[in-house]
């Protein structure tokens, strides 16, 4: 018992100290995912050395200040998105809908054969903006009929697990299709004209993940971020970037976007909302995500019902206020987050 303690301990803090190795390689990357599934056991192996280690008195202190320091380090990283974390976006006070955006974000899996399922839920919750992602050409055949609500819209339906639908309510314009790092997989670049007359800025992306079976280092995916990170912060007008970015809220990548897109992240001091994966409650991290800029106020975030995927949609209500800018703060930029983003892009 007192050999698998020690080696459960060891186990866990080289799981929690790995993804602080600045590497894009998988092996880093892949760590930064599970960060409350490494606190719950982490919480476990201390109990356990507590109440059943018969070792030495120096051993039994050295386990439980590693597995100790392993906790507050976790809790360190994901408390911003706890309920006791300060929201960076604040609540609407204008519930007028001319100022109101609304989007659902579904990844459905592309061999998901539950499209009716998929309708529903986006009748249920009648959103702006629909971003499909994973739809190949029977996706995009079987869901025409979206057409009727929302008249306009982008569809890049692709065959690799990369394909993207975007429909809108919404007016569109300066709508483009753009290969932002690898040739196969597309985002969405478009102007959405609010009810009000008003443009604003949507990116709808989805990166390649870090993974043996798709790129082995993190460096296309963190590369497309900061790209978009760029025009996003450079946009004369409010920003939404929404998509399945294939990373963790609390990564040190997400909040390099954050810092570099000068974006919030509506989720912090609200809950995690984690959307994959959907089949198994004891693995899940939120992937799906919806970033603004500070001209939104928060109408409501919610994890929708899965339909078959093994993502979960993702629905997004914000407002558009001319005093929201003055109540929000994005995440503070300094110089080493310069240089590192700027290296990033420099890669391939």
């Amino acid at each position: 018992m007192n050999t698998a303690l020690i080696i459960a301990t060891a186990l866990l803090l080289f799981f929690t100290l790995l993804p602080l190795v600045r590497n894009d390689y998988w092996i880093f990357r892949v760590f930064d995912y599970p960060r409350l599934q490494k606190l719950f056991l982490n919480t476990v192996v201390l109990l356990l050395v507590v109440f059943f280690y018969t070792g030495t008195l120096g051993w039994h202190y050295a386990l439980c200040t590693v597995l100790i320091g392993n906790i507050a380090q976790l809790l360190w990283l994901i408390w911003p998105f706890t309920r006791f974390g300060s929201k960076q976006v604040v609540k609407a006070t204008d519930k007028g809908e001319e100022n109101r955006l609304s989007i659902m974000i579904a990844n459905i899996y592309q061999d998901n054969k539950n499209v009716q399922g998929c309708l529903k839920q986006i009748a249920k919750v009648n959103p702006d903006i629909i971003i499909l992602l994973e739809t190949d050409a029977r996706w995009d055949a079987e869901t025409r009929d979206l057409e009727v609500s929302h008249p306009h819209f982008c569809r890049v339906p692709l065959e690799n697990t990369y394909g993207l639908l975007l429909y809108s309510k919404l007016e569109l314009s300066e709508t483009y299709v753009k290969y932002l790092v690898e040739p196969d997989i597309p985002s969405i670049h478009t102007e959405v004209t609010l009810r009000n007359g008003k443009p604003i800025q949507l990116y709808a992306v989805h990166p390649t993940p870090p993974t043996p079976n798709e790129n082995v280092r993190s460096t296309e995916r963190d590369k497309e971020l900061l790209l978009v990170a760029d025009m996003a912060r450079k946009s004369p007008l409010p920003v939404v970037v929404a998509g399945d970015l294939n990373d963790v809220a609390w990564s040190r990548t997400t909040e390099l976007f954050l810092k570099m897109s000068q974006l919030l992240d509506p989720r912090r001091g609200r809950g995690f909302f984690n959307s994959f994966h959907a089949k198994y409650f004891f693995i899940r991290f939120p992937l799906d995500h919806a970033f603004i800029s500070p001209h939104f106020k928060l109408n409501a975030i919610k994890r929708l019902r899965n339909c078959g995927s093994d993502h979960f949609p993702i629905y997004l209500s914000v407002q558009l206020e001319p005093d929201a800018v003055k109540e929000q703060q994005p995440l503070e930029v300094d110089a080493e987050d310069v240089a590192e983003a700027e290296e990033k892009k420099k890669k391939l």
